[in-house]
């Protein structure tokens, strides 16, 4: 092989490793979002099973102020260990790609360089570590003019917020 397909092939080694790293890291990023839904049953009704609904999914109340009809509630989210696995296998062969058109360019250093894909783990603990968090919820009750009606500004965790969507027993409509 000439020097311009291994500098080539080594650069988009390179970026390639820059995106691997951007996506261990995105992994653990905070998706946090906020929905508005409307619900055709009254208020007091949609408290109680959307409080009955997340205390099932291991969240607690952390505060509740009546007046402002606001709840808060919390819950431990756990990594997930199949996500640790994949991360640091994904890592894995990066790395041994790095190493090997490394020592393509190094040929002397080849057994250093693949003592490399030994930091591929370090992904999933990177993951584990990260992951492993406390997830808050906040419901508020808005103002509604039409009897028998509800609505509800929710903040949560974007899968949380899809899940809730999903349900069968109460079925929203996003606003």
């Amino acid at each position: 092989m000439d020097t311009s397909t291994l500098s080539s092939t080594f650069i988009l080694t390179l970026l390639m490793m820059v995106g691997l790293f951007f996506f261990i890291r995105a992994s653990v990023k905070d998706r946090t979002e906020q929905v508005t839904l409307k619900y055709p049953i009254p208020e007091d009704t949609l408290l109680n099973q959307l409080q009955d609904y997340f205390e099932k999914r291991a969240y607690k109340i952390t505060s509740s102020n009546p007046e402002t009809k606001q709840l808060t509630l919390e819950g431990f989210v756990q990594p997930s260990l199949f996500l640790a696995i994949f991360l640091s296998f994904l890592a894995a062969i990066g790395l041994l790609c790095l190493a090997l058109v490394l020592s393509l360019l190094y040929a002397p250093l080849t057994g250093l360089f693949l003592c490399l894909i030994l930091l591929a783990p370090v992904a999933g603990v990177f993951y584990w570590k990260k992951a492993a968090r406390l997830e808050q919820i906040s419901l508020k009750l808005e103002p509604v003019n039409q009897p028998g009606q509800s609505c509800i500004t929710i903040t949560a965790h974007r899968d949380e917020l899809i899940q809730l969507q999903q349900i069968q027993t109460i079925q929203p409509t996003v606003v």
